[in-house]
């Protein structure tokens, strides 16, 4: 027997290599489950906080995660508990398993079930059942090849990925967000404790539905990891004390529009990087729906926070509420196609100081002016007569703005503002007069980009919400008249109970009192508000100086303490008074002064031009404004009334039939209408 067994001893090695070599195959052979998770899409802010998380394949929630964005304390506390060998074993644990058995049988049941967390990956990435031993030997061939083909890490990074918690959470990071609204990458002792008890039973151990029993399962992960050596015993005590939590708390929703639009322009990428700030857009966002609480419901507000330095958005508010309603909240006002309103006024004047035509201290009249059918009126419908430049853009007074746009051409305005990366539409494609008050198409972010450049020394820096290098776009104004506008505009009255901090700012009501703005900026940022109905319909008594400015003003306190200042003037602005400006910039006066009536030269203003009127007793009531007295009354050039100082008259001999009347003042200035008398 003695002479045989170096044979024997040979055969049974030879034996044991061929069973080795025929498992190598079979584990070799091993059809693996796709190890690429589909994972929910995530978009962050600047500093990579989660902003806003979308559901991945059935609407499940599962957010990529790697263990070194995991508590260590948690990972300690999984293997403890889940597989103490895991760096050891091959996919299978044979201590695990015999231990599973014997207990099995000495208590006639399944106490402990000897799957590895590799033998758990299995069974998540196939979706199988547990308690079938066809089942578990599936599971342990997966495992063994998983072993192979993936590292350690890899295997503990898709349980961390694919782990239940309980409904549709799946994963550490949509549990953390979930139960205790937080990234994992720091957990109390309970915290670590619950989720490594979950996925053991993840419906029936759910906290928000189950919390003693969750709290239960909780304390013997505690007192199991104690006696481990993972927890000291006055941590894992301490731990027992702290309460389960009940509810499940909502995944960041947090800038829905553009997270949405940023989805669509790039469907592909699972992370979406945005300029914005999470804190900034969480304030207001809530800035938001307090400036529209105790209004109409189908109001809706739109706001939108940049570094003019550069071009970042930091916060991007498209709505009062991400929902459907009158206020049509999934509608992105931000990129609405609005009137401005009043809001390009200060371009005008800007335009105005390059081209020489006016500087903040020139004289120009504000007073009734016609350019053929079109006659502009002041909102308030008076007029002020000769008033300085600044004062006339403090006070939005139309027609300075439309005198100026004449003298500019509104063809230069629109181009302008294209300059700036506005993308404004002109009703018609042709722009007219109008264009200067609001005759346009442009949305919140054109404005926000036009005095972004305003407040940026008069350079355009293109807005921005993904990250990247600055850009520099095109000089829309020279520095000095960005300046002189930015100062003028710091000088503005603040809203009732906002502070007076010298932000330079800017109204606009559109016509019909259909959309009202506020648009301001300080050395670094820039700010600009809408409010009003999407569907473009009038909101009674709504202007901008009353609805946009006090949310203008409370968006910046929330953006920072305290305002940063204006740049200050550059070298080459003329700061001096009206009186020792060059002659031809004390009065604006156009360039067709030469050709056109003097502001003060008499005009009739009843009875107007064509008029048909009735003779009461052979006389004819005439009145006239502005002028030197005394004056002389014609009709049909001939003298019916001279040496008269007043400017109003009854005017005798004056036969019935078409008449041309005149007036002439001391001066020489005349005016006349023509008329029919009956």
């Amino acid at each position: 027997m003695r002479r045989f067994a170096p044979f024997l001893l040979v055969a049974a090695l030879l034996l044991v290599a061929a069973s080795r070599d025929a498992a190598d195959r079979w584990i070799d052979r091993t059809a693996l489950p796709v190890t690429l998770l589909d994972t929910s899409v995530e978009v962050r802010d600047r500093a990579g906080t989660l902003l806003r998380a979308y559901t991945a394949a059935n609407g499940v929630w599962r957010l990529p995660v790697q263990a070194a964005q995991v508590d260590q304390t948690y990972l300690a506390m999984l293997l403890a508990y889940e597989d103490r060998r895991f760096h050891d074993h091959a996919g299978i644990d044979p201590v695990a398993i015999a231990r599973a058995a014997v207990q099995a049988l000495r208590h006639g049941r399944i106490v402990s079930g000897g799957s590895t967390l590799t033998m758990q990956v299995a069974r998540l990435l196939e979706r199988s059942g547990t308690g079938a031993w066809a089942g578990k030997l599936r599971q342990m061939r997966v495992a063994l090849a998983l072993e192979r083909r993936l590292s350690k890490a890899q295997i503990l990074d898709l349980y961390l990925t694919l782990a239940p918690f309980g409904g549709n959470i799946e994963g550490i990071r949509a549990a953390t967000l979930t139960y205790f609204g937080k990234e994992p990458a720091r957990l109390t002792p309970a915290e670590a404790a619950l989720l490594v008890a979950l996925p053991q039973a993840p419906e029936a151990r759910r906290p928000d539905r189950a919390p003693a029993t969750a709290q239960q399962a909780r304390d013997r992960i505690l007192a199991r990891v104690a006696r481990a050596g993972v927890l000291s015993t006055g941590d894992a005590t301490a731990a027992l004390t702290d309460p389960v939590p009940d509810t499940k708390r909502a995944f960041p929703a947090l800038a829905p529009h553009l997270s949405d639009r940023a989805l669509a322009e790039s469907p592909d990428r699972q992370r979406h990087d945005l300029t914005l700030s999470a804190d900034l857009q969480a304030q207001l966002e809530a800035l938001a729906i307090t400036a529209l609480r105790g209004k109409s419901e189908a109001l809706s507000i739109a706001i939108l926070v940049a570094d003019h330095r550069s071009g970042d958005i930091l916060a991007s508010v498209g709505s009062g509420g991400f929902r459907p309603g009158l206020g049509q909240g999934f509608v992105d006002m931000t990129r609405a196609l609005r009137s401005p309103g009043s809001t390009l006024k200060p371009l005008v004047y800007a335009m105005a100081f390059d081209q020489g035509l006016a500087h903040p201290e020139t004289l120009i009249d504000d007073r009734p002016v016609a350019f053929g059918n079109y006659a502009p009126q002041n909102f308030d419908g008076m007029f002020r007569g000769e008033i300085r430049v600044a004062d006339a853009l403090r006070l939005s007074l139309n027609i300075p703005i439309v005198l100026l746009t004449e003298e500019l051409g509104p063809t230069r305005l629109v181009a302008a503002l294209r300059r700036s990366g506005a993308q404004p539409v002109v009703p018609g494609g042709k722009p007219g007069l109008a264009v200067a008050l609001g005759g346009v198409g442009l949305t919140l972010e054109d404005l926000v980009q036009l005095y972004g450049g305003l407040a940026n020394g008069g350079v355009a820096k293109p807005l921005h919400w993904r990250p990247g290098p600055a850009t520099v776009g095109a000089q829309i104004v020279s520095r000095t008249a960005a300046w002189q506008v930015g100062n003028i505009l710091s000088d503005m009255a603040p809203p009732p109970g906002a502070p007076r901090n010298r932000l330079a700012f800017k109204t606009g009501t559109s016509y019909g009192h259909r959309d009202a703005w506020a648009l301001g900026f300080d050395g670094a940022h820039v700010i600009g508000v809408w409010l009003g109905r999407p569907d473009g319909t009038p909101v009674p008594g709504a202007f901008g100086g009353d609805l946009a400015a006090p949310v203008l003003f409370e968006a910046f306190q929330r953006l920072k303490p305290k305002l940063e200042p204006l740049p200050p003037p550059p070298p080459e602005t003329l700061l001096v008074g009206a009186s020792l400006l060059p002659q031809p910039l004390q009065r604006f006066r156009g360039r067709q002064a030469l050709f056109l009536p003097q502001a003060d030269a008499p005009k009739l203003i009843f009875p107007p031009d064509g008029a048909e009127l009735p003779l009461e007793g052979g006389a004819l009531t005439v009145k006239l404004r502005d002028g030197v007295p005394p004056f002389t009354w014609l009709a049909d050039g001939t003298p019916v009334l001279t040496g008269a100082h007043g400017r109003q008259a009854v005017l005798q001999g004056i036969g019935a039939g078409f008449v041309t009347l005149s007036v002439i003042d001391a001066q020489g200035r005349s005016d006349r209408v023509h008329l029919r008398v009956e």
